[in-house]
This record gives structure tokens, sequence and C-alpha cells, in this order.
């Protein structure tokens, strides 16, 4: 049996997508329910994915499949009083294909490209971003705190997309986990037996430090950036 706001959500995707074939972004779904955060809008979704109402589209972002309703519910498509215009299908062909072209990568929280800060904690949140911004693996994103990366064209406020991994090549920009507490973004170097996490700010100097110290946990594949 569905709870209320499973039933209100379910309803509210199937009503969107009669009408565009494209599934309402989380920020709708948050609003039209209601909710505080985007995060309750996943657990719904995952709670209906379980029961059988929803299909999740592999590899693709806001790409649902409404699988059924709940008993007492019309499954008839409602119908518009007015068939689009012509170019109106084709605008709106295009933005399912966009759309279907995102990937959602779950966001970590920040991530210190200056001092290190304390370790991440997943923070519930998501980011779409274009598929061809990323390769094989498993990719998650960051918010850039700090500005030690700049001259790699890495600045505050950033959000860097990584892809997760225990090992890089030197030269390679990484997230390091250090003493198991601190986590930082830096260009991974090895040398005499030690490995250093360089900065690319002439203003900060290399760090030096036992191979033991230093937990690898992802290397970055591509960078977002918004302007205000």
């Amino acid at each position: 049996m569905l709870t209320k706001k499973q039933k209100d959500l379910l309803l509210f995707i199937h009503d969107r997508m009669s009408h565009g074939d494209i599934a309402p972004s989380f920020d709708e779904m948050k609003d039209a329910l209601d909710l505080k955060s985007k995060s309750g809008i996943h657990r719904l979704i995952t709670g209906l994915v379980e029961r059988g109402y929803l299909e999740r589209l592999p590899n693709r972002a806001r790409a649902l499949e409404v699988k059924r309703l709940p008993e007492g519910s019309t499954n008839s498509t409602p119908t518009l009083s007015k068939s689009p215009p012509h170019n109106d299908l084709g605008i709106m062909k295009q933005v399912h294909q966009a759309v279907s072209e995102l990937l959602t990568l779950p966001f970590l929280g920040k991530i210190a490209a200056g001092t290190p800060i304390e370790a991440i904690r997943h923070e519930g949140e998501h980011v779409d971003i274009p598929q061809n911004l990323v390769g094989s693996g498993e990719h998650y994103a960051l918010r850039v705190d700090g500005d030690s990366m700049i001259k790699a064209g890495i600045q505050d406020g950033d959000t860097v997309i990584i892809r997760k991994a225990d090992q890089a090549r030197d030269g390679k920009i990484i997230v390091a986990l250090v003493d198991g507490m601190e986590v930082t973004l830096k260009r991974l170097r090895r040398e005499g037996g030690k490995v250093i996490l360089e900065p690319e700010n002439d203003a900060y100097k290399p760090r030096i430090l036992n191979p033991d110290r230093v937990q690898i946990q992802g290397e970055l594949v591509s960078l977002l950036r918004t302007y205000h």
C-alpha cells in the first residue's frame, strides 16, 4: 500500500508525462509535494520503484516510466484540447533527447582546494550532467572550496566531477583522504618514497606525506561552473 506522498507523487509524474512524455524535474516534484529537500523525492521514487509502480531507465536522468497506478486511479491519458503546433512538437523532442542524455550523480558536499577539510559527508543531493562529461566507471560530484588549484583552471565554487578510484598515475588531479580525516583536491606526485600533494597556486606549498597517510578516493574527470 502506498503512502499519501507516494501516491501524490506517482499521479503527478503520470499527469506530467501524459502531457509531454518527460518526467518532471526533482525541483518540480519537491515543490508539487511541498517538501523541503530533493532527498525526500529520491526516497519516494525509490519506494515506488521497489513496489513496481515506477521504473528507472538506466543511465538517464529524469528517465522514468510509470508501470501502474494505484487502485482506484484512472489509467487513461488526459487529452489536450489542442494539439501542439508542429514546431512545438519538434522542440519537445529536442528537449526530451537532451534530458535523456543526462546522468544523475550524487553530490557529496564540499572539498577543499586549499587547507584540507573534514572527510566528506553525503548530503543526499544530486546533480544532473551531460553523459559526454564522463566515461566508464562510477562518478560523484563535489563543490570546490578554496583557490589552491586556480592555475589548473579550478576555481572556488566550481563543481568537479570525480571518477571513483583508489589508484592514479602521477600528474593526475585526485581526491585524497589524509590521515582518514581530511579530504583535499590536489595534483598527485610521488618521489623518494613519499606522496606529494601539489597545489596549483604559488601561494600554497606542497604537502609531503608518507604513503600510508594518503588514500586516493577518486580522479578528476570534468568540471562545471556557474556564472552569477
